[in-house]
């Protein structure tokens, strides 16, 4: 392998090309052709984005400033909304080879190295939903070139492109800091420490909180709602998460995968060739170990893959024995392609709800088709949280015009979740409905509206507990989805009239409630 101190090698143009443009066209497809909808969290950052306050926002902004822009720029049809999405997930396919290249791999290990991205369940997964998620492997790996770059010279301007990935990371998701916690276990074992004697790690650090200042803003002024929501989600998801759950569904992913990410953290801490980069070795390992020991969700040490998947692609480029470099690399990529054809529709949300639930019990798997708390459905919960949004907003619509005129001017729209919630205020509009409010995390933060509630439509609130607070209630309709999430599958719609408090009174006494 080339010195410390040599160039990388040229980048494999027209494949990189090629494979990230491959990459686009399938996602893009997907999104047209696709027989869902929205998913439940795509309704809630449009929704964030309509209501956004850069500096007062409960979770990192990134996503809704994101929103906004789509919106603008190209409308919020699907295609528009996940246009965004597919350019990350392209982009990430891209900075594998990038990262195999800086690695001193050459044409064939960064064609490998993007190969496995693109085959990968997460990454498809991920690039084909308008979440956090795609943008924060993206800032990741982006995070993982500076840092292999410090690694071969800790020139002052790779520090500041490591702050600027840090900072845009951190304005898109918390995740950012268990990477950054990974890479300074990296900085303190390895000889790069003698750097912290200089003031570059510590303007990257700067410039990083100096990006991401708004989503500490927020934390500021809102008291700190990242406790409650980590509290939430640890009793109700990551609680029952164990090493067995943890490490499978990540071999689950790509097999091929996840052998590759093997041999590669295994030559960045083993191999002598690799020996300048060891730092990244240590990084990941430490912060698959954190995520491990925080019972983290297996997608969320899921950005540090790319940069092991090129590692590992590398070191078998170097297999001396060219007969046994060539089987490997055949071996490997067939596997990997094989297992990224046989598990796509795991990937991308293509089939039909029946189709799917028959391609998931062949499949046979589980693990495919478990929730984040622990339940088995017929579809992976992604794809039941992409079913049944329009019906239900359809329903209340029927029921909300069926007012009188002069309730139809008093009446609020009480949905029980935030995806009730995002999905009138998406497709309300164009069925006459007001806007949606919802006791719920991020939803009660955007407030009960000027309305007191004298008249109320209820989607999906209980009707016992509407009863202990209002004179009258009446379930006028009760809306079915099979194929959804089990709080999805029959969901009431009420109206509601003589509550005993006004939703301004009551507002501060039933949120936020984030699970």
């Amino acid at each position: 392998m080339p010195g410390l101190h040599e160039p990388p090698t040229e980048l494999a143009t027209r494949a990189v090309i090629g494979i990230t443009a491959f990459t686009l066209v399938l996602h893009l497809a997907t999104s047209l052709l696709t027989p869902y909808e929205l998913h439940r969290d795509e309704f809630l950052y449009l929704a964030m984005g309509r209501h956004l306050q850069l500096w007062r926002m409960d979770f990192p902004p990134g996503i809704a400033l994101l929103a906004e822009l789509v919106r603008g720029v190209f409308g919020d049809s699907l295609f528009a909304v996940r246009f965004a999405p597919a350019i990350a997930g392209s982009a990430l396919v891209a900075l594998a080879a990038i990262l195999a290249r800086e690695l001193h791999g050459g044409r064939h290990a960064q064609v490998m190295a993007a190969v496995f991205t693109l085959c990968n369940v997460l990454f498809l997964r991920a690039a084909s939903l308008f979440q956090p998620v795609v943008f924060d492997q993206v800032w990741w790996s982006v995070a993982f070139v500076a840092l292999v770059r410090i690694a071969r010279d800790p020139a002052p301007r790779w520090w500041i492109m490591l702050g600027v990935a840090g900072g845009l990371g951190l304005l898109n998701k918390w995740s950012i800091l268990f990477i950054g916690f990974g890479m300074l276990a990296g900085l303190l074992l390895t000889p790069l420490r003698r750097t912290l004697g200089s003031p570059w790690p510590y303007a990257a650090l700067g410039i990083s909180l100096c990006i991401g200042l708004p989503s500490i803003t927020g934390q500021l002024a809102l008291d700190w709602p990242l406790r409650l929501q980590m509290a939430g989600l640890q009793e109700s998801q990551l609680g029952r998460i164990s090493f067995a759950e943890y490490a499978g569904v990540q071999v689950l992913f790509s097999p091929f995968g996840f052998a590759m990410a093997l041999v590669g953290v295994t030559a960045l801490l083993r191999a002598a060739a690799f020996r300048p980069y060891r730092i990244v070795g240590i990084a990941c390992v430490a912060t698959w170990l954190l995520l491990l020991m925080l019972q983290g969700k297996a997608y969320y040490v899921g950005p540090v893959y790319p940069v092991l998947f090129a590692a590992g692609a590398v070191f078998v480029e170097r297999f001396e024995r060219e007969r046994v470099r060539v089987v490997l690399q055949r071996t490997l990529t067939i596997g990997v392609v094989g297992w990224g054809v046989v598990t796509l529709p795991l990937g991308l949300p293509i089939l039909p709800p029946a189709l799917m639930a028959a391609y998931a019990s062949h499949l046979g798997v589980s693990a495919a088709t478990t929730t984040n708390s622990g339940t088995v459905l017929q579809l992976p919960q992604d794809y039941a949280d992409m079913l049944g949004w329009e019906t239900k907003v359809r329903e209340v619509a029927r029921v909300f015009h069926a007012l009188s005129p002069d309730e139809q001017r008093d009446a609020v729209v009480l949905a029980s979740n935030y995806g009730r919630a995002g999905a009138v205020d998406f497709y309300g509009p164009r069925f006459g409905l007001p806007g949606a409010v919802c006791p719920c995390g991020t939803y009660w933060q955007f407030g009960p509206g000027a309305k007191p509630g004298r008249v109320v439509v209820a989607v999906g609130v209980d009707p016992a507990r509407l009863r202990e607070a209002a004179d009258s209630v009446e379930v006028v309709s009760i809306v079915r989805e099979p194929w959804g999430v089990e709080e999805e599958r029959e969901v009431p719609i009420s109206v509601v009239r003589g509550l005993h408090r006004s939703l301004q009174s009551i507002w501060p006494t039933i949120g936020p409630g984030y699970r």
